[in-house]
């Protein structure tokens, strides 16, 4: 009877061990025991970053024979960002794929590249992101129990009104400008002349029907997928902000790999960024065309350097912090 006791405790605690990160499981005898590892994404299952997400997953099972398999839950399934990034810290979820923007709360240096109109070119932007600079930044998250595998595009955010054509950081004065809880982002606005107005997501199609506000700043997909252009016709693409996304996973899980196997990772999720960002630039084409279909007016912004000059408020407020991650970046051509 003891021992029958015994048994099913044993039992009960395996499966409570099991049920947290990451799993195993066998085919049958004398097969290699597969270890089962849980994604979170919060975008839908057709959007670009998912997309990526299931080619780094189907690339590890493949380049580790099956003894790795990497479930995506996407659509938020795992929580949002701020909770999944919590969970990944706890090694309660294996990986996951989060915007920078979010993990500025737990990594102080990550944070250099919410700077406006950081990246001369897009060219320099990816040379930066996936060469020795995007790589110790990645390093940076270690101290907050994480690992940075690879950074995904996230566009361009620009922005866009109801008011009026803006060609020029001078056309943007006086405007109610919808962003987010983001102090160095309202101190950007601000320094462009407009009114920053911290608001609710949700809330900005009504507001700028209503004229509550003038105008919001994203990228083409979401200024399209949330029907914005529908109430403010004119986007400029300035491209002030490109904070990229990030594929991230636990401590826990990495410290649990060989040498061999983070290099296959490290592989996967470098291959994937190719097919994260054709399917980003698909996207994005797709969504302005709709919007050009629509007659709404974009202005192309060819030289950002009188609104590099407008935002140095902020670079003087915050580059002290990053100063040697500022000059890295520029150093990079």
């Amino acid at each position: 009877m003891k021992k029958l006791c015994f048994m099913v405790l044993f039992s009960i605690l395996v499966s409570l061990s099991v049920g947290c990160g990451a799993e195993t499981s066998t085919s049958g005898e004398g097969e290699k025991e597969t270890v089962v590892l849980k994604l979170a994404e919060n975008q839908p299952e057709n959007y670009p970053t998912t997309q990526g997400v299931k080619a780094f997953a189907s690339s590890v099972e493949e380049k580790t024979k099956g003894r790795y398999q990497i479930e995506v839950y996407a659509g938020g399934q795992l929580g949002d960002e701020k909770s999944v990034i919590e969970q990944i810290q706890l090694g309660t979820i294996d990986l996951a794929r989060v915007n920078v923007t979010p993990l500025t709360e737990f990594s102080d240096d990550i944070g250099v590249l919410a700077l406006p109109y950081l990246f001369n070119s897009e060219e320099q932007q990816w040379k930066v992101l996936n060469g020795e600079v995007g790589m110790d930044l990645l390093h940076t998250l270690q101290d907050a129990n994480m690992v940075g595998l690879a950074f995904y595009d996230s566009g361009k955010r620009s922005f866009y009104n109801s008011v009026r054509p803006v060609h020029s950081p001078e056309d943007l004065e006086g405007l109610a400008i919808r962003v987010q809880q983001s102090k160095m982002i309202i101190d950007m606005v601000e320094s462009l002349g407009a009114s920053a107005t911290p608001m609710a997501f949700e809330e900005v199609y009504s507001s700028l029907q209503t004229g509550v506000l003038d105008g919001a700043e994203n990228n083409f997909p979401s200024y399209y997928s949330t029907n914005h252009y529908e109430v403010a016709p004119y986007y400029t693409l300035d491209g002030h902000s490109t904070v990229p996304e990030v594929v991230i996973a636990s401590s826990e899980l990495w410290e649990s790999l060989d040498e061999e196997d983070k290099t296959i990772f490290l592989e996967a999720a470098k291959d994937s960024i190719e097919v994260q960002r054709e399917a980003w630039a698909e996207l994005v084409d797709e969504a302005r065309q709709t919007i050009e279909d629509n007659g709404n007016e974009i202005i192309e912004i060819t030289d950002v350097a009188p609104w590099r000059e407008a935002v140095q408020p902020v670079y003087d407020n915050y580059g002290e912090q990053y100063e040697e991650w500022i000059d890295r970046i520029a150093e990079v051509e």
